[in-house]
């Protein structure tokens, strides 16, 4: 199992600290309002989160993929839509450094290091949902600039970000489909447009929108690596970190939620002894540290497995199933614990419920992991 080094769990360290002074006391009242955590999001810049995969010389440090599903895992303990902020971001990240031009790297990742520039990437479109080769989003060459029509949908950060990895079609006939895939990376031009913010269940705080392209221009250069037809590969190894990332901010919603339980059960009292000495509390409290411990090995599994540069989709995708799984119930559970008081909104296990749902549906839904995941087992021949 990858141990971190002193670097690495400094920096960890540095996130937890951050996470219990500045976050969790603020979380509960900015979600409610669903207010957008500019100061939080302004310290996670200082703290160089948004650069953690961004190496020199464009950017500090670039640190272990474990490292950096333990940071996720912390701020989500914190609030899940932290980590929202920083995980599309990474995303598209990887993607420059993986395959753009030296060109497109120094454009964009020193200022994306910092935070400066924020960006994400828009793959799902309203009709498509998880069938990326079905998408209509197109970008038709034009001289020496790109068209692009279509929409997109559940865009995270959109409106603050101020770059899109847009995975869209450059040439609609191609057969099979994905060869004529690609990543467009676009800015705020005109044409662009942010069209609605989607009201959601959780995950508040950070904006998942709605965005259409009408006559949308931008110039040749803006295409990822500067060779079409490969944006489907590139984006299914971004997905990889992708899917990790959403892994460790499910196991980061159920160490809250299990903490929270955990404490509780200790402080609560019922017919003479606290509730976790009465069976049926304490066995649920059991199997709850049972899965997430679990869980965590699977997530560190997955990440060691992405560094090794092998293909990690077979990893990625059972890390981000079981994981996210294991968050929904071990918030429910945290629920069943806290009885009539799980129910209210003045504890915060009502949050970590609303926000697991989010993992098992975001980042390609549990039931295309599980598709990716026999796949893999087929054609690896086995575990």
């Amino acid at each position: 199992m990858h141990v971190l080094d002193a670097e690495e769990s400094a920096i960890v360290d540095t996130v937890r600290d951050f996470v219990d002074r500045d976050v969790r006391p603020v979380a509960r009242e900015l979600e409610h309002s669903n207010t957008y955590p500019e100061k939080l999001i302004d310290q996670m810049k200082q703290l160089g989160i948004f650069g953690l995969a961004i190496p020199e010389p464009y950017g500090d440090v670039r640190v272990s993929t474990p490292c950096y599903a333990m940071v996720t895992e912390e701020l989500s303990r914190g609030w899940m839509s932290l980590a929202g902020a920083m995980g599309g971001h990474t995303v598209v990240s990887k993607l420059l450094l993986d395959h753009g031009t030296e060109e497109q790297k120094q454009r964009y990742l020193p200022r994306m290091a910092t935070g400066e520039l924020r960006a994400t990437m828009a793959l799902t479109e309203p009709g498509g949902g998880s069938d990326l080769q079905a998408m209509r989003t197109v970008a038709r060459r034009d001289g020496d600039s790109y068209v692009i029509n279509g929409g997109k949908t559940w865009i995270t950060n959109a409106r603050r970000a101020g770059v899109v990895a847009l995975l869209c079609k450059t040439d609609p006939q191609a057969q099979p489909a994905h060869s004529g895939i690609s990543v467009l990376l676009v800015e705020k031009v005109p044409g662009f447009i942010v069209s609605a913010d989607l009201p959601k269940l959780g995950y508040k705080g950070v904006e998942s929108c709605e965005l259409s392209f009408d006559d949308c221009r931008v110039p040749a250069d803006a295409l990822l690596g500067g060779v079409e037809g490969r944006g489907f590969a590139q984006m299914m190894r971004g997905l990889e970190i992708g899917r990790i990332q959403v892994a460790a901010r499910a196991t980061g919603v159920a160490r809250a939620a299990f903490d929270d339980a955990l404490r509780y059960a200790q402080e609560r009292e019922s017919f003479g002894k606290p509730i976790w000495q009465h069976q049926s509390v304490g066995n649920l409290l059991a199997d709850m540290g049972t899965k997430i411990t679990a869980a965590r090995q699977l997530l560190l599994h997955a990440a060691q497995r992405y560094d090794s540069a092998e293909r990690a989709d077979l990893e990625a995708g059972m890390a981000k199933l079981f994981c996210s799984e294991t968050a929904m119930q071990v918030a429910i559970d945290a629920i069943r614990v806290h009885g009539g008081y799980g129910y209210s909104t003045e504890f915060d296990v009502e949050r970590y419920f609303r926000d697991a749902p989010l993992m098992i549906v975001g980042e390609g839904t549990n039931e295309i992991q599980r598709n990716v995941i026999v796949r893999q087992l087929v054609s690896r021949g086995g575990l």
